[in-house]
């Protein structure tokens, strides 16, 4: 009996409880909401390609529970952005819940078309808006996207398979075409020259046949989606024609290569592509006037050590997860260019291979993680799957009037095969180089600076600081307190430097003649 009414008397609690609390009375909203933002600019997208997702908070400053009878897209269910309210995906949600002094997350997405929205048009700036009620009490947030159109390269995916088009072609020279797991497809005769009308998206890597030629013209920019890129292959040839700007500050008839994320959040994020890859037997590679930045390594280069395979100037490498450039037993002659920001080396000439640097500003300020390897990295041999190192001839590595620097130290190692029958031909001309063995790991006649006999540093200074203006943020201009300035060869000069400044004789070391910093306000 006692269990009966003490049950009957807590259950009778429990309703008057429940009918006195006013804390589940949700009143409507009366038009006093407010926001984190008025408007929300979500950044530049290709077209057909989904933003990044932004957020608007929503806040209820009163003392009373509120309810938001109408929370909706103004074009409805036709609008291209997508919403989500609390958890809930839609376009349209009624009476949308709120505490009082509190506060609700809606995350917001956008994918268009730009043919649908703008005949004819490069660029369509997109908007919309998120409205709140109606009436007295309406209240709105503008949303705004630039909506960009592009050529989009991509291979093709078996509908039934779902199983995306891999490339063919003779991988190993035999003359014979082989299987390989690449996704991409080959470049048509009509798509062999990139112009800058329109960007370019490309999806996996867009190939250049046998006996293709692929010329990218002044002001081209080519977009890479994750693990993408372009590949040269065997007797194929590739021509990225670049211009230097009337105005410096400008880079609109530069070619940039990077990945296809516009939002500035992205804008330096190393690994974001693949490569530019220079297969074996790929010839003629010209490169002018080029940023590649952000891609996992900025250009592979492989095989015709004894061709001039690469010649690449006036262009910067910057943000690359592993390898600037890295070669393998390849040939690469390179001028007026500046390499910073690896996971790794930020140039690697590896397996032997033949290499002429001139001007150059070889430097790696990476802070993302730890690297192991240093900015410039040589060496005669690779290891096989047995722990067996194979080597090969490293027939010549010049520098000629070059830095070689980072926030690292040794930023240069020489890794000779101990075979000797494996030549290891380099000489370093007039150069600023970090280098200091405080714990005497180096040794040998390799790290013999100061043998003039040897002819192998000729005229270097080794430990200067060289007075980069802001090198974590890939500005590698050196100041006028740098110890590059005069120390360059005049036999070894190019006329002008990366920027188109003249260069004075004898001149300053590195791809950039010395300036005056302005101080920043």
């Amino acid at each position: 009996m006692k269990r009966i009414i003490y049950f009957l008397l807590t259950l009778s609690t429990l309703v008057f409880w429940s009918s006195c609390r006013k804390d589940f009375d949700f009143a409507p909203s009366n038009g006093a909401l407010e926001f984190s933002k008025d408007t929300i600019y979500l950044d530049t997208v290709f077209s057909n390609i989904g933003s990044s997702t932004y957020n608007l908070k929503v806040y209820n400053r009163s003392d009373e529970d509120i309810s938001i009878p109408t929370v909706r897209l103004g074009q409805g269910q036709t609008s291209n952005y997508r919403l989500n309210v609390d958890g809930m995906p839609g376009k349209e949600f009624e009476n949308v819940e709120l505490l009082a002094n509190d506060s609700l997350y809606i995350f917001i997405e956008t994918t268009a078309d730009i043919q649908t929205l703008s005949q004819n048009s490069l660029e369509f700036l997109y908007t919309d808006a998120i409205e709140f009620d109606s009436g007295n009490n309406f209240q709105k947030v503008e949303l705004v996207t630039l909506i960009k159109d592009a050529v989009f390269i991509y291979p093709d995916r078996d509908e039934t398979t779902g199983i995306i088009e891999t490339l063919v072609f003779d991988v190993d020279g035999d003359g014979t075409p082989d299987e390989t797991p690449i996704q991409g497809r080959f470049l048509e005769a009509d798509e062999l020259t990139f112009t800058n009308e329109k960007p370019y998206v490309i999806y996996g890597y867009a190939a250049v046949d046998e006996g293709d030629e692929l010329t990218i013209e002044a002001g081209s920019r080519v977009h890479f989606h994750a693990n993408s890129g372009l590949l040269i292959t065997n007797n194929a040839s590739l021509k990225v024609n670049g211009e230097i700007s009337d105005d410096p500050e400008l880079l609109e008839k530069e070619v940039i290569f990077e990945g296809d994320r516009l939002e500035p959040l992205f804008a330096d994020i190393p690994g974001q592509w693949g490569t530019i890859w220079l297969f074996p037997g790929s010839q003629n590679i010209d490169i002018n006037y080029a940023t590649i930045k952000n891609g996992t390594v900025g250009i592979l280069s492989e095989g015709n050590q004894n061709d001039n395979k690469l010649s690449i100037a006036n262009s910067q490498i910057y943000n690359s997860s592993n390898f600037g450039i890295l070669a393998r037993a390849s040939s690469v002659t390179a001028e007026n260019i500046v390499i910073n920001n690896s996971g790794q080396s930020s140039f690697a000439g590896t397996f032997g291979g033949r290499y002429n640097f001139t001007h150059a500003t070889i430097a790696n300020y990476w802070n993302s993680s730890f690297r192991q390897f240093p900015a410039l990295l040589l060496n005669n041999y690779i290891t096989d799957e047995n722990n067996v190192d194979q080597g090969n001839d490293l027939d010549e590595a010049v520098f000629n009037n070059c830095i070689i620097y980072g926030n690292d130290n040794p930023e240069m190692i020489l890794d000779q095969i101990s075979d000797s029958s494996f030549a290891f031909n380099f000489q370093f001309n007039n150069c600023l180089i970090r280098f200091q063995d405080t714990n005497g790991n180096f040794s040998g006649p390799n790290y013999n600076f100061n043998d003039p006999g040897a002819n192998l540093y000729n005229n270097c200074i080794f430990n200067s600081n060289p007075d980069f203006k802001l090198p974590f943020e890939n500005e590698l201009m050196i100041g006028d307190n740098s110890g590059a300035i005069g120390i360059g060869d005049p036999n070894f000069i190019i006329n002008n430097d990366l920027l188109g400044t003249p260069r004075t004789s004898p001149p300053d070391a590195g791809a950039y003649q010395h300036n005056t910093f302005e101080d920043d306000e």
